[in-house]
């Protein structure tokens, strides 16, 4: 991805030598066109086109949001109840993600929602632990980061 970004750049860049025009729509023209010339040579590049992968940072970016608005909605309405009905505990997230980065992303996302808490990730990678505010079944709850989180940060990483 970093080398088709930079190779877009270059592109750009030599635009504007070629046009001897250095104003900046001279570089978003050549960037344009670089674009289109890595999009037509991507399957001679070993990684995906780089450009689904900063739409599917923008989507992840987008997700987070939503799920924090939602979680603080959840977290006042349960403070804001005269009676506390919540049913908190922690249980046990099995991860298919591998690389380290992927990994802390998901846990650091998990633990930025209100209302969850990443206590710990085992040995191997492979287990989240995770303390929620209120579980109502725990296929719920790991179906929910399962959909919503992990599979951004696939799209992102892969």
């Amino acid at each position: 991805m970093a080398f088709q970004l930079l190779l877009n750049v270059f592109l750009g860049f030599m635009w504007m030598l070629l046009t001897v025009t250095f104003e900046p729509v001279a570089f978003l023209k050549g960037y344009l066109f670089g674009l289109l010339i890595i999009f037509a040579f991507r399957r001679f590049f070993h990684s995906r086109f780089y450009l689904l992968n900063v739409i599917a940072v923008f989507n992840l970016i987008y997700i987070f949001v939503r799920e924090l608005i939602l979680s603080n909605i959840a977290v006042v309405k349960t403070v804001l109840k005269p009676k506390l009905d919540m049913n908190p505990g922690i249980f046990a997230y099995p991860t298919v993600l591998e690389k380290d980065w992927e990994i802390t992303i998901l846990a650091n996302l998990i633990t930025l929602t209100p209302g969850t808490l990443v206590i710990d990730v085992s040995p191997d990678n492979k287990i989240l632990y995770v303390h929620a505010m209120d579980i109502n079944t725990k296929k719920e709850s790991i179906d929910s980061i399962k959909n919503t989180f992990e599979k951004a940060i696939m799209e992102v990483g892969r």
